[in-house]
């Protein structure tokens, strides 16, 4: 019988158990389910709820029940439930009728929301460690073919000659947008919802400052049924895990377009790319595909919180169950795929002659031409006309813009200079580019010492002309 037996004649039905069981996933809580016990039963001895003496036996058996947690010996029981029923009847059975009185003051509902926010406090900083490792690797990467020039893209044409560089820096802000918002989210994780009872509190004199203490927490929720009912920092954590997924799967696009034959940009060790059963010379960059179908299972987890909660009125519902098995999924897919991609992009090498070429087509220079107008004074809208112009005429004559001499750009560009004939090239274009967030290598190199600094890293380029 459940330990809640006392109220009813018959046991649960075996279909009930199976359905409302959750000890099958909800186990992983068990280091901060025996964490918030072992606060709240030093607080109840404290405040003279329980004796002093219980409190001694409920500590040292609640250290032994972690023990055989801890080395796999322990007996999960699913006639019990969950990981809160499954303790506390072994602490029970180990140290007598102490154990009786540990769940004095609290409810099952205030107990769950402590574990969940005592599990996603450290998951919240574990996720923002996997982060940073992605950064130090897209910051190697970047550190390491510092002066590589590749096209850059919009609508996925050709748009302007960037640096590698540059271009792996923009993942480098994303990511580091999604660590302040995991950091922001922490600060409403780190509030205690426990002493919140079922859902109204309690007429015993709990001390839940006390016990806030002793788990770390920054704050008390305030609201009794808002503690047990509330699941928003759930939702928020998977909403900040979606935003990291959402910016993993674009890298990984990225990554997955420069691997193809068509653009053949990059090459990616075997050790993170698969072959075909059937086709013997495929080498197919699945780690980056992979990385993109596993951000639907990150979304379909908020989504389906989301869904779970919109309906439920105050307070605790069954429904609130439905929490974890998408929580703990997302949390464990968005780690493996940053651990995974870091170690990926360990092996990623740029071919730099290759993205020099793609880069060196000249009509990605047309905006650079239509800015050396804009300099001699002619208005921008002007500019872009004329140029767009000189443009139409080149394709019209079956030459690039490099090809024409002075006299055919002057058809379309009256002011057109002989200087404007050398503005074709790529490695100039990039370096013009030398304002604060540009491509230009001054800034570039800037931006890659800013990042070696926080890595407590050396620029490879230093370490090379330490070694001459």
């Amino acid at each position: 019988m459940p330990l809640w037996d006392g109220r009813f004649s018959q046991s649960p039905a075996e279909q009930v158990l199976k359905l409302s069981e959750s000890i099958s996933y909800d186990r992983r809580l068990y280091p901060y389910d025996i964490k918030g016990s072992l606060a709240h039963a030093k607080m109840l001895a404290r405040q003279g709820i329980i004796p002093k003496e219980d409190a001694r036996k409920i500590a040292s058996g609640l250290k032994q029940v972690k023990k055989e947690l801890d080395s796999g010996k322990f007996v999960f029981k699913t006639e019990l439930e969950d990981i809160h029923m499954n303790i506390e009847a072994r602490l029970t059975e180990l140290i007598g009728p102490a154990g009786a009185r540990l769940h004095t003051g609290r409810s099952r509902n205030d107990q769950i929301a402590t574990d969940e926010r005592l599990y996603l406090r450290q998951q919240d900083d574990e996720v923002c460690e996997a982060i940073r490792g992605l950064q130090y690797a897209l910051w190697k990467l970047a550190a390491d073919n510092e002066k590589v020039i590749l096209p850059g893209f919009t609508h996925l044409q050709h748009a302007q000659p960037v640096l590698f560089a540059h271009h792996l820096l923009a993942y480098m802000e994303m990511l580091s947008r999604d660590m302040e918002r995991l950091a922001d989210c922490r600060h409403r994780i780190n509030r205690l919802p426990l002493g919140a009872g079922a859902l109204a509190g309690s007429t015993l004199p709990l001390d839940r400052e006390f016990v806030a203490k002793e788990l770390g927490f920054e704050a008390v929720l305030q609201n009794s049924m808002d503690a047990v009912a509330d699941r928003d920092v759930s939702i928020e954590f998977l909403s900040a895990l979606a935003i990291v997924a959402m910016h993993l799967s674009r890298l990984a696009e990225d990554i997955a377009i420069w691997f193809s034959q068509e653009f053949s940009f990059v090459e990616i060790g075997d050790a993170f790319t698969t072959g075909s059963s059937l086709m013997p010379q495929k080498k197919n960059p699945d780690i980056a595909e992979l990385t993109r179908g596993k951000t639907g299972r990150v979304y379909g987890a908020l989504l389906g919180l989301m869904t779970t909660l919109k309906g439920l009125p105050l307070t605790y519902n069954r429904d609130l169950q439905e929490d974890k098995e998408g929580l703990f999924d997302a949390i464990d897919t968005i780690k493996l795929v940053l651990s995974t991609v870091s170690a990926m992009l360990a092996t990623v090498k740029p071919k730099a002659e290759r993205m020099l070429e793609a880069a060196s087509d000249p009509a990605l220079m047309a905006t650079d031409l239509a800015e050396a107008l804009v300099r001699q004074g002619v208005p921008f809208r002007e500019a872009h006309h004329q140029v767009g112009c000189f443009v139409g005429a080149c394709a019209k004559k079956g030459i690039t813009l490099a090809q024409a001499d002075l006299a055919f750009m002057q058809k379309s560009i009256p002011t057109a200079t002989p200087g404007f004939l050398k503005i074709f090239n790529p490695i100039h274009s990039v370096a013009a580019r030398d304002i604060i967030g540009g491509t230009a290598p001054s800034q570039v190199h800037a931006q890659l010492c800013k990042w070696a600094k926080q890595f407590g890293a050396t620029m490879p380029s230093a370490t090379k002309k330490s070694k001459k």
